[in-house]
């Protein structure tokens, strides 16, 4: 069974350090380190200074897209509460918006420098999922991101102010964090062993396959939430961009495939 044991994780000068922007450092600079190591030892053709220098600059757009995503999907209690906007420490970013801000961060920067984007985006498409396996646990502390009610041996135990309404008379649910948590992990080492297996590479396929592996586990864990941010009828609209994200990478990569098939 899981249950947060605490939601802050020090206090400082009366400021209290919030275990959710514990773990999103925590993700970060695992992403940070895991991109280095990748680009070092596999990808000698990548300038680390340049990743370096572009890394800053897609951290802080990422986060801000991701904030803005999930304000607008939001925007009814917002607009009620502006000044939680900047609240960060309260949880609500998408890492739907964090991919679409780091793309946008990345044309910029690499049209504006006239670098080859696809070449970095794979490299970084490494350390960005292991962050999201990592960040997944900022989730846990805050008692969100979980799914329908279980029993089961790894259920998770929401404490009733978190509850939906309609699910206020139970208190053990799905994990849905960890599923994805683990799904993060395991579409790294598919990632990972597709590059180092692969007989041929071209720019692109990692961070297209990423697209694809990535949105079909987000699709079905999104199934089971009952905290999704936004609905359509009755589709949460994180399955729907999730069946965009994927066709994106699907047509990405046959691209590159057939780019390299016929080198």
């Amino acid at each position: 069974m899981f249950q947060s044991p605490f939601v802050n994780a020090l206090s400082i000068g009366g400021y209290d350090i919030k275990m959710y922007g514990v773990m999103m450092f925590c993700a970060i600079i695992s992403g940070i380190f895991i991109s280095d190591y990748i680009a070092k030892k596999y990808y000698k053709s990548v300038n680390i200074d340049v990743l370096y220098d572009f890394l800053p600059f897609m951290i802080i757009f990422g986060i801000i897209c991701a904030r803005l995503y999930y304000v607008i999907l939001n925007l009814d209690y917002y607009i009620v509460h502006p000044a939680e906007i900047i609240a960060l420490w309260h949880g609500g970013i998408s890492i739907h918006g964090a991919i679409l801000g780091g793309l946008i961060a990345g044309i910029i920067y690499f049209k504006k420098n006239r670098l080859p984007m696809l070449q970095y985006a794979d490299v970084i498409t490494f350390g960005l999922v292991l962050a999201q396996a990592v960040g997944r646990w900022g989730n846990f502390f805050n008692s969100e991101a979980f799914g329908l009610p279980c029993n089961l041996p790894w259920k998770l135990y929401i404490a009733p102010q978190y509850r939906p309404l309609e699910y206020f008379s139970y208190s053990y649910f799905h994990p849905t964090f960890l599923y994805e948590s683990i799904w993060c992990v395991i579409v790294f080492l598919i990632l990972f062993l597709l590059m180092r297996k692969s007989k041929k590479y071209c720019a692109g396929m990692v961070f297209y396959a990423y697209f694809m592996l990535y949105s079909i586990g987000r699709f079905v864990i999104e199934g089971i939430r009952v905290d999704s941010v936004l609905n359509i009828g009755k589709i949460p609209i994180a399955q729907i961009v999730s069946v965009i994200v994927f066709l994106v990478g699907m047509i990405g990569y046959i691209y590159c495939y057939k780019k390299m098939s016929a080198k």
